[in-house]
């Protein structure tokens, strides 16, 4: 038999502060890809809040998608990933209300009820999930009246695949992220829905990753010059995507980092001891059943919001290059807690960090150079702290670090997480999440076959991988303490 020959798919990768549309070659030699398309995602503050622009980001979805057309004529497919957790409410096809950002701070009076209705211990053994007020289930139930209105409630990635194809359906690794999955089976806990008062009626059907959902829309077609594209499910999840196109071995940890950091495991089965629930690890779904046993890390939206600060207060760019070289120099920096809940609404950071240090008897960086480093060095530690729980509580034993995302390419960073976990960091690569997703489509189409470590193995022979290894110590800084694994 003729072995399957490459095919080109389109992979959309929507995050939470831009995306891209990246035209990919899958086949048994490897993977290789071409970004055609780049874009902000840029959220909108209207009277009631903080939303999502997902009309516009389905435009540029579409002109991605013809730029993908135009440069690869033979295109076949294409599937959609994006960040988790925010949805839209829809009736009879049309959205009842425009999207809220997880950023919106509506959430606080919702996570009362729903502690009130279920113990937070209780809905961790359900739903296996970090506690984060912005899970969809505090967001539905904040959404209140609205949702006597829907029919039915569409997270992104989902939103985008129905306009393209007209098919509604939730696939399941991103619905894993919405606290209304059941951990232990992967179906819709309808119990805790109507306990909380969410209609079960609008969570929609589910639908696995690697499933076809059919051919574009005629007027979506039509604006790609009459080219038709098959739409199927990948790890809907961007992080479920990532962590699909790395080259993650048995003994490996990885940190998925951009706008948040994803530290964590990969497993075969959840970890719900109420420990895990208490350290705040979440179990997540991931491409082929498995598991993402991880913690959300605030991650480079820390570096990204202060640079915007400083930005709106000079009138100019910032040359974040020189700014991290400088910030590689500083000694003894400050180490803060980044998943304080003060760094998760928009605005400034540095300003935050200051407050920080001083209510915590720290000396507050001094400049922008020593907040940079500041911010590098406490997700080092966070990343390195995180890592050693994880193993802890999985019961196991990790050897190397993978770095992916954004976050690969910031030198300073892993050589950071190296230095403060004693391990290790492999960095790359940097679209993971696009290789992810373009893999799983590619063996949905047929151009691969096996399973996800067969799919990793691609990678692996087009990736290559910056090393980081960890120096030693200053004995004079008493700040830097390796995690033991």
């Amino acid at each position: 038999m003729a072995e399957p020959g490459p095919v080109h798919v389109a992979a959309v990768d929507l995050g939470a502060t831009s995306g891209r549309v990246v035209v990919a070659e899958v086949g048994p030699g490897g993977v290789r890809l071409d970004v055609v398309h780049r874009f902000a995602n840029t959220p909108v503050r209207l009277t009631d809040g903080l939303h999502w622009d997902v009309v516009g980001l389905f435009r540029e979805v579409v002109d991605g998608l013809r730029l993908a057309v135009r440069s690869t004529p033979d295109v076949a497919g294409v599937a959609v990933d994006s960040w988790a957790v925010d949805y839209a409410l829809l009736r009879d096809g049309r959205m009842v209300s425009t999207p809220f950002h997880y950023r919106d701070s509506r959430n606080a009076a919702a996570v009362e009820a729903v502690h009130a209705a279920v113990d937070p211990a209780a809905l961790y053994a359900r739903n296996g999930l970090q506690h984060l007020p912005f899970n969809t289930v505090f967001q539905l139930v904040a959404d209140g009246a609205h949702l006597e209105h829907a029919d039915t409630m569409l997270l992104v990635p989902d939103l985008i695949g129905h306009w393209l194809t007209g098919y509604v359906g939730a696939e399941v690794t991103n619905a894993s992220t919405t606290g209304l999955l059941d951990v232990t089976n992967a179906s819709w806990d309808v119990e805790l829905a109507t306990t909380l008062g969410i209609p079960a009626e609008i969570l929609a059907p589910l639908t696995p990753s690697g499933a076809t959902l059919g051919g574009l829309l005629p007027h979506v077609a039509a604006e790609l010059g009459g080219h038709d594209l098959a739409v199927t499910t990948v790890g809907s999840h961007d992080t479920a995507s990532a962590i699909a196109g790395t080259v993650l071995g048995p003994d490996d940890a990885y940190v998925s980092c951009g706008t948040w950091g994803l530290a964590g495991l990969e497993l075969e089965r959840p970890v719900l001891a109420d420990e895990a629930r208490q350290a705040g690890f979440t179990n997540e779904g991931g491409v082929d059943g498995r598991v993402r046993f991880l913690h959300n890390v605030m991650g480079l939206w820390l570096l990204s919001e202060s640079v915007r600060t400083w930005e709106r207060e000079d009138g100019r760019a910032i040359d974040l290059p020189s700014l991290l070289a400088a910030a590689a120099e500083v000694e003894a920096p400050l180490v803060f807690d980044v998943d304080d809940p003060r760094f998760l609404p928009p605005g400034d950071i540095p300003a935050r960090i200051r407050a920080y240090a001083s209510e915590h008897g720290l000396r507050p960086p001094a400049d922008r150079v020593e907040t940079t480093r500041a911010i590098l060095e406490s997700l080092a530690d966070a990343f390195a702290t995180t890592l050693h729980r994880a193993a802890e509580l999985a019961g196991r034993r990790i050897h190397r670090i993978q770095v992916v995302g954004g976050g690969a390419l910031n030198t300073l960073l892993c050589q950071l997480t190296a230095d403060r976990s004693g391990l290790e960091v492999l960095a790359g690569p940097v679209e993971a999440t696009a290789l992810g997703n373009a893999l799983v489509q590619g063996r949905t189409l047929g151009a691969v076959s096996g399973d996800l470590d067969a799919l990793r193995a691609l990678v692996g022979r087009t990736l290559e991988q910056k090393h980081y290894r960890p120096r030693p110590l200053r004995s004079t800084n008493p700040l830097v303490a390796r995690k033991v694994f």
